[in-house]
């Protein structure tokens, strides 16, 4: 399997913040933009991988800057590491008052993505090179990422199965 340069699964997603959107603070609904970021990472993923994936992991997503009713939402996203079946993808969020020329980065996150066969089983995919020195410089941290992940991931099945699917009233 072929490695291939991180700016091949570059994938760019620009929309409108119109009034459904927004909150009653008339800033976009937090929730509706990480599903936007989780949409273009999705993207990235399968450009890369050529492959259909599932999304395993979502890193913090920290709000920088509001995103106003009215403004543009760009989203853009590539692959920065990848490890046998899974994909580091990282995503940049900017909003934009077009009127006035205005750009802000809102979000960045990263999402693990991992490829899947036709039986929905984890299936390999292509490595990734960095070209440029900003890709460099997310992927010179991706295994520490993962490691990170795998012990916030051991970590939550321990508290699914301290908590269990009882209610807290029961």
């Amino acid at each position: 399997m072929d490695s291939k340069p991180c700016i091949a699964s570059l994938s760019v997603k620009n929309s409108n913040v119109l009034p459904p959107d927004t909150n009653s603070y008339g800033t976009m609904f937090g929730g509706l933009l990480m599903a936007q970021m989780d949409d273009v990472a999705a993207i990235a993923a399968t450009r890369h991988a050529r492959k259909h994936v599932v999304t395993a992991s979502t890193d913090s997503v920290d709000f920088l800057h509001p995103v106003k009713k009215g403004d543009t939402i760009c989203l853009e996203a590539f692959v920065t590491w990848t490890h046998n079946t899974s994909m580091e993808v990282f995503v940049k969020a900017v909003t934009e008052n077009l009127i006035l020329g205005d750009r802000k980065v809102c979000a960045t996150a990263f999402l693990t993505m991992v490829a899947i066969d036709e039986n929905n089983n984890p299936t390999q995919v292509p490595s990734v090179y960095p070209e440029s020195k900003e890709e460099s410089f997310l992927h010179k941290d991706g295994l520490k990422r993962a490691e990170l992940r795998k012990e916030r991931r051991r970590n939550s099945k321990e508290m699914a199965q301290t908590f269990g699917t009882s209610f807290p009233w029961n």
